[in-house]
């Protein structure tokens, strides 16, 4: 089924992990996708894995932290493409520390990024979009930001940030054809995740009710979904992916 034909799709963060799992998805949909990354060697990568199923994609080096480069990169997206009718704004980092610990340059980086980051595409993107009358913002906010997390005080504040933000843009665009809304993965089985010590994964996993982590194509199908047309009447909603985990 391809639910996204003639449909293009900006990922941020798309080069790997889960953005590349949702670029991926949404590709096999039948999407043009265009992967916003600041890591040049996956990213061109999963470039030509995206060419290789048939999506007319593009790759192109983007700090979604700079309000200057978002602004060109859009640009560019729209003289190739006419429209941006899906934003993912799935980049992020972490600087984890504990409150004592944590340096104010560990804090303003993850600011910069996963909230700064989202503000910048999410207002330049906006615009083209509300042009159209059409378009989907989807928001990756984490479960941190809605329990906290020992050691993320930067982390979670940004992810129930993006929760805020997601739930006033939600109120400011869907009457012009612009839904918001947001995704709160779990702990997701992630290259990175996979090479935690196994007992530390034993015991993320026994929190989890399902009792197994997720799949980053778990979270490609939360974004696929909510990008669709079936999810026209959902606006400003927070889709926690986490097997249960905050119940």
């Amino acid at each position: 089924m391809e639910r996204f034909t003639n449909r293009v799709v900006i990922i941020t963060g798309g080069a790997d992990g889960l953005g590349k799992a949702g670029a991926l998805k949404m590709a096999d949909e039948g999407a043009s996708v265009v992967i916003w990354d600041l890591n040049e060697e996956k990213g061109r990568e999963t470039l030509a894995e995206l060419k290789g199923i048939g999506s007319d994609a593009m790759f192109r080096k983007v700090n979604t932290a700079n309000y200057d480069e978002v602004v060109a990169a859009s640009r560019e997206v729209i003289e190739k493409y006419g429209k941006v009718d899906v934003l993912i704004n799935n980049a992020g980092i972490t600087r984890d520390a504990t409150l004592k610990k944590m340096t104010p340059d560990q804090w303003q980086q993850v600011i910069d990024v996963n909230l700064s980051g989202v503000f910048n595409c999410s207002q330049v993107i906006s615009q083209h979009m509300v042009a159209e009358g059409y378009g989907r913002i989807i928001n990756t906010s984490s479960v941190v930001g809605l329990y906290g997390n020992f050691g993320q005080t930067n982390y979670a504040a940004t992810k129930s940030g993006v929760i805020g933000m997601t739930k006033t843009m939600g109120k400011e665009l869907a009457r012009k054809g612009v839904t918001v809304n947001a995704v709160a993965p779990g702990f997701i089985a992630t290259e990175m995740v996979k090479k935690m010590p196994q007992n530390v994964i034993d015991m993320m996993e026994a929190k989890i009710p399902v009792g197994k982590l997720g799949k980053p194509d778990h979270i490609a199908s939360a974004y696929a979904y909510l990008a669709s047309e079936e999810a026209e009447y959902i606006n400003g909603t927070v889709l926690s992916v986490d097997g249960g985990i905050v119940i």
